[in-house]
C-alpha cells in the first residue's frame, strides 16, 4: 500500500487545518501509546513467564541453573531478532508510510503471543515444544523491531516540534503500561491461583487476552492519517528506494551512537524487571508475588515519570536529562545488589522500585533523541536500527550474562560491575551525538543527505 494522490491531498489538507491537525495529533499520540502498550504487554508477559514458568514447563529435565539459562536463552532470541525487524519494517516504513507498517507489526505480535498461550509443554510435545517457543519468540522480536520507530514517528512527526520530547514519549509510555498490565496480570493470577493451577493454565490467560487488545489497537490505528512530514517527503519525491541501506551508508555513526546510548537504559532494565524475579525469590523468605508487586509499583511510578522527564528534555535539552539518568544508573549498581542480597522486605521493595527512576530519566527523552538524529525519508529505518541494535548486545543477553556471572564469581557485585560498564558506554555515546532538541527536523538542511 503506497500513498496515492488522494492520501497526500487528504493529509496535507488536514495538516493545514488547525482543528484537523489537533485531532490527528491526539489520535497519533493515542495510537502510539496504545500500540506500544499492546506490543510491550505481550513482550513482558514472555519475560515474566521465562523467569517463573518456562524453565520447568519447557526444560523440565534441566537443573535449576541450566533451566534458567535455557529459558533466558529463548528470551534473548527475541532481542536478537529485533534488528531484523527494524531492517524489514524500516524499509517499508520509509517506503510506503508509518501507518500501514504499524498495522502489520501489531498483528504479528498479537497473533504470536496468542499462540504462546496455547502452546503445550515438553511433556506433551516433546522436543518440538521449546523449538516452537523459540520460533514464536523470533516473530515477537521481529514485530517489536518494527514497532518502536514507527510509533515514535507517528506522534513526533504530527505534533508541535517544540514538544517533540513529550510527544515522542507517548510511545515510551507503552513500556511501563505494558509492564503494569503484563506483570499485573501475572501477579494477580499468581496470588489467587494455587501454584499447580498457575503453572498449568493460569499463566496462559494473559497471553490469550492479547488477542482482544490487538483488536482494540487495530481500530485506533486505522483511524489515523499518515504523518505530514512523510507525506511531504513523498510529494517532493524524496523517498529512497533502499532507505535502510542509505541510512547505514550515510548515517552509520548516528546508528551506532544511538545503540550505544541505550546500554545503561536497556541492560539494567531487564535485570530490574526479569532477572530480579529469580535472584530475590532464591532467598527463601521472599515469594514471587512480593517481587512481582515491587516491579509493578516501579512500573506504575515510571508511567508518571516518563512524560515529566520528556517534557524536561524539551526545556533543558535531551542530552542533559539523559546523562543524569546514565550517571545515576552507574551509582545505583552496587547499592542495588547490596540491598537485594542483605536487605529486609521493606528495603528490597524500596530499592526495586527506585531502580526505575534513572531508567525513566533516560527512556523518556530517548525516543526524540534518537528519532531527531535522522532525516524524514530515512528516519523509520535509521532510528529503528539504532534503537534495536542495542537489544543484541545490551537487553537480550543481560539476564543470561547476569545468571552466568553470579554462577561463576559467586558474588552479585560482578553484575554491578557489568551495570557500571554499561553506564560508561552510554555516557560516551551521548556525548558523541549532536543534540538536536531545538533543530527543525523537517528541514533537510540540518542533515547531510545522500
Amino acid at each position: 500500500m503506497v500513498l496515492g494522490d488522494n492520501d497526500v491531498t487528504h493529509t496535507a489538507a488536514t495538516a493545514e487545518s488547525s482543528a484537523g491537525r489537533r485531532v490527528q495529533v491526539r489520535r497519533a499520540a493515542l495510537a502510539s501509546a496504545i500500540g506500544t502498550t499492546i506490543e510491550w504487554y505481550d513482550f513482558f508477559l514472555y519475560n515474566t513467564a521465562a523467569a517463573l514458568v518456562f524453565p520447568h514447563l519447557f526444560f523440565p529435565a534441566s537443573s535449576s541453573y541450566a533451566g534458567a539459562m535455557q529459558s533466558f536463552a529463548t528470551y534473548a532470541v527475541g532481542f536478537a531478532a529485533r534488528p531484523i525487524g527494524a531492517a524489514i519494517f524500516g524499509h517499508w516504513g520509509d517506503r510506503i508510510g508509518r501507518k500501514a507498517t504499524l498495522i502489520v507489526t501489531l498483528l504479528l505480535m498479537g497473533i504470536s503471543s496468542g499462540v504462546v498461550g496455547l502452546l503445550p509443554g515438553t511433556a506433551t510435545l516433546g522436543f518440538a515444544a521449546p523449538l516452537i517457543l523459540v520460533l514464536l519468540r523470533l516473530v515477537q522480536g521481529i514485530a517489536i523491531g518494527g514497532e518502536w520507530s514507527g510509533s515514535v514517528l507517528l506522534a513526533m512527526e504530527w505534533g508541535d516540534q517544540r514538544k517533540r520530547g513529550l510527544l515522542a514519549s507517548f510511545a515510551q509510555v507503552g513500556v511501563p503500561v505494558g509492564l503494569v498490565l503484563g506483570t499485573g496480570g501475572m501477579t494477580l493470577l499468581s496470588a489467587t491461583l494455587s501454584p499447580a493451577a498457575f503453572d498449568s493454565w493460569g499463566w496462559r490467560l494473559p497471553f490469550l487476552a492479547s488477542l482482544v487488545l490487538v483488536g482494540v489497537g487495530l481500530v485506533i490505528r486505522l483511524k489515523i492519517l499518515e504523518t505530514p512530514m512523510f507525506t511531504a517527503a513523498v510529494s517532493a519525491k524524496r523517498t529512497s528506494r533502499t532507505p535502510v541501506l542509505d541510512a547505514v551508508r550515510h548515517h552509520w555513526r548516528e546508528i551506532l551512537l544511538s545503540a550505544g546510548l541505550r546500554f545503561s537504559e536497556q541492560m539494567p532494565f531487564y535485570l530490574f524487571t526479569s532477572y530480579v524475579l529469580i535472584y530475590v525469590v532464591e532467598r527463601d523468605e521472599f515469594g514471587k508475588t512480593f517481587v512481582l508487586n515491587a516491579v509493578l509499583v516501579g512500573a506504575a511510578l515510571e508511567l508518571a515519570m516518563i512524560p515529566w522527564f520528556s517534557q524536561l528534555s524539551d526545556r533543558f535539552g535531551r542530552k542533559r536529562v539523559y546523562l543524569t539518568g546514565a550517571v545515576l544508573t552507574g551509582l545505583l549498581a552496587f547499592p542495588y545488589f547490596a540491598v537485594l542480597t542483605n536487605g529486609g522486605h521493606v528495603a528490597v521493595f524500596v530499592v526495586a522500585v527506585l531502580a526505575f527512576v534513572p531508567h525513566a530519566l533516560q527512556y523518556g527523552p530517548q525516543a526524540a533523541l534518537i528519532g531527531e538524529s535522522f532525516p524524514t525519508h530515512l528516519r523509520y529505518g535509521g532510528a529503528g536500527l539504532g534503537y534495536q541494535l542495542a537489544s543484541v548486545f545490551a537487553g537480550g543477553p543481560a539476564p543470561l550474562i547476569a545468571t552466568w556471572l553470579l554462577h561463576e564469581t559467586g558474588t552479585p557485585y560482578s553484575i554491578s560491575v557489568y551495570i557500571v560498564l554499561a553506564a560508561v558506554i552510554t555516557v560516551l555515546c551521548v556525548l558523541g551525538l549532536p543534540d538536536r532538541s531545538r533543530a527543525d527536523i523537517d528541514d533537510a538542511s540540518v542533515y547531510r543527505r545522500p
